[in-house]
């Protein structure tokens, strides 16, 4: 562990991780749990998400106003997301405003009242989030592709839920939810600021030492039995939605990190991405192109996606065959490898210009990996990287038997 990173683990197992960064005036800190979508049972889809929503809700001491004009009030940020495997509460502020970031964040991860009046009100919110991202089908396409690749699985579940789970949750069925799910030994309060280590330790026992530790050992069912598929849909959109990919590899296979160099190259943000050159650049065919990965603890998934217009979407089809083809059959030369690397190691040190990012990083980091790794440990690893290790993973999950693809076409007569 980078000793710019320290680590202090309370009585009841939960673990502060800090990183002093004395340039700066804002003090940076988040709740990072161990918990998420896939944790639910098949009757509780989406209370993790709902969770979140209702956290800033109303506590034993606070009321929903008061929990959301605490941090605002000052200028900061109070904000929070679920994932697949994560619930992540954090706030931002000037670094005299922490210890008021540190007690909300305690108060409403741990003290959360769930009232009924709010819960009627905010469910209608959530209904209306799904409406939203079933409305727009490039949200849409990537939750059923979920579903494809993990069929029958919690990582293929939508995070938000179903209509009749989100409309069937009382009061009692959080409480049950956090009662199952919450281990204090995977719970990481994460900093990053001017303050010294010593000041957040004492402000993190004054604030999580009471929570009585809880050693809940949930066991999470691990996904098996992948099976490529094509499914075709029709919408009423205007243009076809197309999304193609794969299982891939777990967040700790040792070919993540190649896997993750050829997918930037392949069609990462950059503007020169083999996918937006080939296909947007030279011929015009899309507005933008994609191509990423999701990493979790027992999977993962590989994924392209494009829209583009009905005549052209055959055409766009062996476009991205043809650019997967030629990662499989050729390696690269020691210039584009090269090329690769030093794109790949920009675009994470400018990530890493984020200190909420960061911060956001070490919690998920610590609880995933049970360290951080420095941005010199993670460009070692790509200094590291084979043309040849590239051609093994581009063969492993680039193959064409075993990519899916999902199609959203038009109903509509153009």
């Amino acid at each position: 562990m980078d000793k710019r990173f320290q680590i202090h683990r309370l009585d009841n197992g939960i673990r502060i991780i800090h990183r002093q960064v004395k340039s700066t005036k804002l003090a940076h800190c988040g709740v990072i749990l161990n918990v998420g979508s896939r944790d639910e049972t098949l009757e509780q889809q989406g209370i993790a998400h709902f969770w979140e929503h209702m956290a800033f809700k109303g506590t034993n001491k606070r009321k929903a106003y008061h929990i959301l004009n605490s941090i605002d009030a000052v200028g900061g940020e109070l904000n929070a997301y679920t994932s697949k495997e994560k619930i992540n509460f954090y706030a931002s502020t000037l670094v005299e405003h922490f210890e008021k970031s540190v007690d909300i964040l305690s108060d409403l991860t741990f003290n959360s009242s769930f009232p009924v009046k709010e819960i009627n009100k905010e469910r209608s919110v959530i209904l209306e989030e799904m409406s939203l991202y079933r409305d727009d089908p490039a949200d849409a396409i990537g939750d059923e592709f979920d579903e494809m690749i993990f069929p029958n699985h919690p990582l293929g579940r939508n995070i938000l839920g179903t209509i009749d789970s989100v409309n069937s949750f009382e009061q009692q069925d959080f409480f049950e939810f956090i009662h199952q799910n919450v281990n204090t030994h995977e719970v990481v309060f994460a900093s990053v600021s001017n303050l010294e280590f010593e000041k957040v330790v004492a402000l993190g026992e004054k604030y999580f030492s009471h929570i009585p530790e809880v050693k809940n050992e949930k066991s999470r069912i691990p996904f098996t039995g992948y099976q490529p598929i094509v499914v075709e849909r029709k919408k009423p959109i205007t243009q076809c939605h197309v999304m193609m990919g794969a299982e891939a590899y777990e967040l700790h296979h040792e070919k993540r990190m190649p896997f993750f160099l050829l997918t930037n190259l392949l069609g990462g943000p950059a503007m020169n991405s083999r996918l937006n050159l080939g296909i947007r650049e030279k011929y015009g065919y899309v507005y933008d192109i994609t191509a990423g990965s999701s990493a979790y603890l027992d999977s993962g998934q590989f994924s392209i996606y494009f829209a583009t217009e009905e005549k052209s979407l055959n055409k766009c089809l062996k476009l991205v065959d043809r650019e997967l083809s030629k990662l499989r059959e050729k390696k690269l030369g020691v210039q584009q490898l090269r090329a690769a690397k030093q794109q790949i190691m920009g675009q994470i040190a400018m990530s890493g210009e984020s200190n909420l990012s960061i911060m956001l990083g070490m919690g998920k980091a610590l609880l995933d990996k049970e360290k951080f790794e420095t941005i010199e440990e993670v460009f070692q690893q790509i200094k590291d990287i084979t043309s040849e290790d590239l051609l093994d993973v581009a063969n492993e999950i680039f193959a064409k038997d075993r990519l899916s693809t999902l199609i959203y076409r038009s109903e509509i007569k153009q």
